[in-house]
């Protein structure tokens, strides 16, 4: 048994997962949205385990470090973290119908990851050998799993408000699955809610490790600039919300944008702009 194996048996239950899903959406049977749910406890088990044991492997090979080294392997855990958050969201609220949004970022990740980038496990490179990376990885990917379900919930809202505007939101149709439009703008100020502070956590470690590794807190690499870009539109949504009373509409685009930003940060900046973080796209 390898972790590449479990990897594989994971992207598969998050596929059944979003068809079962999709299904629950189609028939509105709670039997199946239960389905869908426990496909996705069940991938969310296998990956963990699947985790773990990649790290296992590594010692094996003489390497010993955390299974966050590369794209590869952070693509995985961020499919991992986004469930999490999910479940979370999901077994503390019981809106099971949030998972046919949310299951689908967990399966691209996997299938990208699986399908189009090398997986072998390597030593790592002298920047990343530090304590740091664990703090920072889990962190910052954590912050960027809630806002996964902040946009997820957001899509969710802009969706059933759309239909109450154009009168379809009858009681028994599809959208009388949904939760109400205030609960889902409650529920993505909540996500939002876990996802920020948990990326402030992320950067403050991520300067003390830039410090460790480089001699400075802030260089203004692409990564950094655009990690504050992302926390001052989370900022500028939370600071909004307080202030200026921005619910609704706004607040979920607001959502959908920043998590386009977190995107970017996190896969754009690897991949397209080069710069100190410019390893993460070197394991393709």
């Amino acid at each position: 048994m390898t972790s590449s194996l479990l990897f594989n048996v994971t992207t598969l239950a998050y596929m059944a997962s979003m068809v079962v899903f999709f299904a629950f959406l189609a028939s509105k049977n709670k039997a199946i949205g239960l389905t869908g749910s426990l496909l996705a406890y069940a991938g969310f088990a296998v990956q963990t385990l699947a985790i773990a044991l990649r790290w296992k492997e590594s010692y094996d090979m003489g390497y010993g470090h955390a299974p966050l080294s590369n794209l590869y392997e952070s693509v995985v855990f961020f499919s991992w973290t986004i469930i999490l958050i999910y479940m979370f969201i999901e077994l503390k609220y019981k809106y099971r119908i949030v998972g046919a949004f949310v299951v689908p970022f967990a399966l691209l990740g996997m299938a990208w990851a699986q399908l189009g980038m090398h997986s072998g496990i390597e030593p790592l490179v002298p920047a990343l050998q530090s304590n740091w990376l664990l703090y920072h990885v889990v962190t910052c990917f954590l912050g960027y799993a809630a806002f996964a379900v902040a946009c997820g919930i957001s899509i969710m809202y802009l969706v059933k408000a759309k239909s109450e505007e154009s009168g379809g939101g009858a009681a028994g149709g599809l959208m009388g699955m949904f939760p109400p439009i205030r609960v889902l703008d409650d529920l993505n100020y909540r996500a939002i809610m876990i996802g920020f502070p948990l990326l402030t956590l992320g950067i403050i470690t991520g300067a003390a490790w830039a410090n460790y590794a480089w001699g400075t807190y802030w260089s203004w690499d692409p990564k950094e600039t655009w990690s504050l870009i992302v926390w001052f539109v989370y900022a500028a949504f939370l600071h909004a919300r307080f202030t200026r009373g921005w619910v609704g509409k706004r607040a979920a685009w607001l959502s959908i944008i920043g998590f386009a930003a977190t995107i970017f940060c996190y896969l754009g900046v690897n991949l397209f702009l080069s710069g100190l973080h410019s390893y993460g796209s070197s394991k393709m």
